[in-house]
Order: C-alpha cells, then sequence, then structure tokens
C-alpha cells in the first residue's frame, strides 16, 4: 500500500465543491481543508505507483478549481495505532 499526500492549492471560491469532488475519488481517503500556503490536503492510498498516477494525475488534477498539486510519498507511518499494533501480542 502506497500513501500519498497531496497538497492542493483551489480555486479559494471553489474550496468546498473541489474537496467534495477529490474526496469522491477513488483511492482518496481524506481531504483537509488548511490554513497556510495550501487550501486542502489530501491523503490517497493506493496499491502502487501506477494507481498514484492515476488517482493524481488522471483525475485529481482535472477536477474544476484544482490550480496546482504538490505530492509527497511516505516512506513510513510512525501513528500511535501503526506503533500499537507492530509491538500487539494479540491480546
Amino acid at each position: 500500500m502506497i500513501t500519498a499526500i497531496v497538497f492542493v492549492k483551489a480555486d479559494v471560491s471553489r474550496i468546498p465543491e473541489v474537496a467534495e469532488e477529490i474526496a469522491s475519488l477513488e483511492g482518496v481517503s481524506e481531504v483537509y481543508s488548511v490554513t497556510g500556503q495550501v487550501d486542502l490536503i489530501c491523503m490517497v492510498r493506493v496499491r502502487d505507483t501506477d494507481a498514484v498516477a492515476e488517482v493524481i494525475a488522471d483525475h485529481l488534477n482535472k477536477v474544476p478549481g484544482v490550480l496546482e498539486t504538490e505530492t509527497h510519498i511516505a516512506f513510513r507511518a510512525y501513528s500511535s495505532r501503526d506503533l500499537e499494533a507492530a509491538f500487539s501480542l494479540g491480546m
């Protein structure tokens, strides 16, 4: 499983609509409206790099109102949930 974090700059007048359309895309697990340099942060979770390209280049980038994206691929996850699972004895 590959996780990609996508920063999205969007047309400010369409942020809710852009977020909803991105959230409906297969492979997109979450979309957050945020403060700062970007308008939305999207979590994409897919099986392989070809699927990353399909979701982002073929669909997300083409959503009306998306002006610019920046994609980061996650190498490892260090969330407490993942750490608990790694050290769990199955009890």
